[in-house]
């Protein structure tokens, strides 16, 4: 083995990548735009501020104080609805997603409760709703809680039962922090899936892996050299989303030895399997479109966006069987929950499975045919 001959391929690599402004978008920046864009829209949603739109048709000192109180909760900015006009159509009207209406008696049944006269006298709160809306159901949950806790205190009676909330894990994780190791798999996979895919089989496809068969380098130098090369892309990227996700979003992960070990399980594994589909499809195109049917269902079903147990049972045991799931799985483990027994058997997975397809990758590589 020539270290000289493979360092000079990698050398060519990287100057062919910095030269195509498209690979450098889609390898770095693209993983991190994922992040802005994404950490952005979810960043703080438990301390959110929801606009609320209130239409008082008491007119009544209590029920001005009832949506008095339901400002000071801080959790919404509160917009007055003139009584006269619908509720639903000023909804319609402005877009607004959620209008709350206090009923004409409000005061009456409250004064009634109050009393003793009618201990069992309510009072129904009308909730106006646009059920497509994004978040309109987490701002009817947010709703519900603050009423909940208006009520117990206008009624006076502390609670029989109450409840208390214990996390399994040492801080409390926000949605950035489930979503960048998610990123950072996702990321790795398509850099090293298609950068071999498309390699390989362009270099087939123009006779170039004809000619090198007939230069002093191996094929055992090649493939170590972009085995390199899509390491160095891989730690590039990582470290560009990692910086990004701290500087930006102040994430609070734990990065430790996993990180590595799982982004270099992550390139030997679709590495492998891209040396594979240029053999099986050996034409340029085919081989791409084989590269994103597998790439594709494996982004949107591993649980790199949302957590897989929110899809259907039967999708739940597909993502358990797909390889980038293990190293989502592995990579949450190690920088969220910090379980290194979860993480070694993500890692001893994801390991077998990279052993398998890269050895069979580079057992079918074979530059015999093309020099014939």
């Amino acid at each position: 083995m020539n270290l000289r001959v493979i360092g000079a391929n990698l050398v060519v690599s990287i100057k062919s990548f910095y030269r195509d402004k498209t690979v450098v978008f889609f390898r770095i920046a693209f993983p991190v735009i994922l992040i802005l864009v994404f950490g952005t829209i979810f960043m703080e949603r438990d301390n959110e501020i929801f606009d609320l739109d209130v239409q008082d048709l008491d007119q009544t000192k209590s029920s001005a104080q009832l949506a008095k109180a339901i400002g000071l909760s801080g959790r919404f900015k509160m917009t007055q609805v003139a009584p006269a006009i619908s509720a639903a159509q000023y909804a319609k009207d402005t877009k607004r997603n959620l209008v709350l209406i206090i009923p004409k008696g409000f005061e009456e049944s409250l004064m009634h409760r109050m009393g003793l006269d009618d201990p069992n006298a309510f009072v129904t709160l009308t909730k106006i709703h646009d059920p497509s809306s994004f978040g309109v159901t987490t701002k009817i949950q947010v709703l519900n809680m603050v009423l909940a806790g208006i009520n117990q205190e206008m009624s006076g009676k502390p609670p029989f039962i109450k409840s208390a909330e214990t996390s399994i894990l040492a801080k409390k994780y926000r949605f950035i922090e489930f979503f960048v190791p998610g990123i950072i798999a996702m990321a790795v996979m398509t850099a090293s899936l298609l950068g071999a895919v498309n390699v390989n089989a362009e270099l087939r496809q123009k006779g170039i892996i004809r000619k090198l068969a007939t230069t002093p380098i191996t094929r055992t130098e090649w493939i170590l050299s972009n085995i390199l090369y899509q390491f160095i892309l891989a730690a590039l990227s990582t470290t560009a989303m990692l910086l990004v996700s701290y500087g930006v979003f102040d994430v609070s992960l734990e990065i430790n030895a996993w990180l590595p070990v799982f982004v270099a399980l992550d390139v030997f594994a679709f590495v492998g399997l891209g040396m594979i589909l240029t053999r099986v499809a050996k034409e340029a195109e085919s081989a791409a479109a084989a590269a994103d049917a597998l790439m594709f269902p494996m982004m949107f079903l591993s649980g790199t966006f949302f957590p897989v147990e929110m899809m259907p049972g039967f999708l739940q045991k597909f993502a358990r069987i797909l390889p980038l799931y293990y190293v989502n799985e592995g990579l949450r483990a190690s920088m969220v929950s910090v379980d290194n027994m979860a993480a070694l058997r993500c890692a001893a997975v994801i390991g077998i499975f990279a052993a398998v397809v890269f050895v069979l990758g580079m057992t079918i590589t074979t530059w015999s045919e093309e020099a014939t």
